[in-house]
């Protein structure tokens, strides 16, 4: 009759009547070597971690890879739409400023036409006609480059205000970008509308003799 024993490492063993010990198919513990088997197995098939944002949606690694990559792009492009725009704003008012003070070309010209009526003019033409060739033609000189300037300044106010609806949605346009830009704007159609009045003789005429 066998005899059931166990030993120091907690393994049963039977002993038969012939007094050898079988080892018995019996384990006891949770830590056998199937089980470390499985472990490796699950953690090896374990999919790759996925990173949840705030919405509790998840986001693969390479997503945000490629996210951070593209940001530096979207940033540039932002600044130099930024810049351009900015610039834009400034030349519209600094030439909203010259029609309405007068440019160095607006002075040459004056000063060409007023050469040319003086040489149109002769001894025995009258005041009037002198007035009006060596005066009258050098105004309306002036104030026709004092209208093109101020019509540059309204055209490019108005395309620096009007560009975010052609650009990217949702970026805004910088707050003194707008203000600079609706001051060009308006010197624009100040210098546009006197030039027009200098032009026609209606504001500061050629006085007449008489």
């Amino acid at each position: 009759m066998g005899t059931k024993t166990v030993d120091e490492t907690g393994v049963k063993t039977d002993k038969d009547k012939t007094g050898e010990a079988t080892e018995s198919p019996e384990t006891t513990g949770p830590g056998t070597a199937a089980d470390g088997d499985a472990a490796r197995n699950e953690t090896a098939d374990t999919p790759d971690t996925e990173v949840t944002d705030g919405t509790g949606e998840g986001t693969d690694a390479a997503d945000l890879d490629a996210a951070d990559a593209a940001a530096p792009g979207a940033a540039a492009d932002q600044g130099a739409t930024g810049v351009g725009q900015g610039a834009g704003a400034v030349v519209s008012a600094g030439l909203g400023i010259v029609s309405l003070t007068g440019s160095w070309v607006g002075t040459v010209a004056s000063a060409r036409e007023s050469v040319f009526g003086q040489l149109e003019t002769t001894s025995s033409s009258n005041v009037q006609t002198m007035l009006e060739k060596g005066y009258g033609e050098a105004w309306q000189a002036t104030a026709l480059w004092g209208g093109v300037f101020a019509l540059i300044a309204l055209i490019v106010g108005v395309v620096v205000l009007v560009r975010p609806a052609f650009g990217v949605p949702g970026r805004p346009q910088a707050a003194w970008i707008k203000s600079v830009s609706w001051a060009g704007v308006a010197l624009g159609v100040i210098g546009l509308i006197l030039a027009v009045l200098k032009y026609t003789d209606v504001m500061l005429s050629v006085p007449s003799v008489g």
